[in-house]
């Protein structure tokens, strides 16, 4: 899962992208407002956290840009105006969730797990292909009728292959899945989760086609 975070305090910034790696996302981090929608129109992600105080463009014409462009991206506001009328003006402008300043990380942790499942439901139910049944909303993977227990970059890997059932998904597409930005990529990190997840479903659960990329046969 990879998540946008946008917000200038830098101490605050530091702490919650070093928090949210460490819950296994993949985490880029904005300053302002300003490149938020070319991040966007680049790479997928899967949740946005906004910081509704930020410098230049508002947090909140950032969003109402957002939902103009059409955008489903789930949105996390973070702010530290907590009045009824912040909230409001924060909901009505497109935001899914809002958290006030200061808040607890663990709080965070659940509304962000709280947002990607109602992301995943609305997605799909269940993934099914090759014997693999992978549901998104729960993060629960079965093989035959049997629970498999995966890292969170190995479901990630499996969920993005499995929404590609029978077409190639190329190396890049799954580096991006897995990695930030500034993270240092491992030239082989992908081939050693398919191997790993080959062992898990058999080598015929995952195929490959050299220079092309990996699918799970339809």
């Amino acid at each position: 899962m990879r998540i946008l975070l946008v917000e200038d305090d830098a101490q605050l910034g530091e702490s919650l992208e070093a928090a949210l790696r460490l819950e296994q996302y993949a985490v880029d981090w904005l300053r302002s407002g300003e490149p938020v929608r070319a991040a966007l129109g680049s790479t997928p992600y899967d949740l946005l956290i906004l910081d509704l105080g930020l410098p230049g463009v508002p947090g909140v014409q950032v969003l109402r840009q957002l939902r103009a462009d059409k955008h489903s991206l789930p949105v996390l506001v973070l702010t530290a105006r907590n009045t009824v009328a912040d909230r409001v003006d924060g909901l009505d402008s497109g935001a899914d969730d809002y958290l006030a300043k200061p808040f607890d990380i663990l709080e965070l942790f659940a509304r962000v797990r709280a947002l990607l499942r109602r992301k995943s439901e609305h997605k799909s139910t269940q993934l099914l292909a090759a014997g693999i049944s992978l549901d998104p909303a729960e993060r629960v993977v079965r093989f035959e009728g049997q629970p498999v227990d995966l890292t969170a970059r190995e479901f990630a890997i499996l969920e993005i292959l499995m929404r590609n059932t029978g077409r190639y998904v190329s190396k890049a597409r799954l580096e991006e899945g897995i990695y930030s930005w500034g993270e240092e990529v491992e030239s082989n990190t992908v081939e050693v989760y398919i191997s790993r997840l080959r062992k898990r479903f058999g080598g015929g659960a995952i195929e490959t086609m050299r220079g092309v990329g990996y699918r799970v046969p339809g």
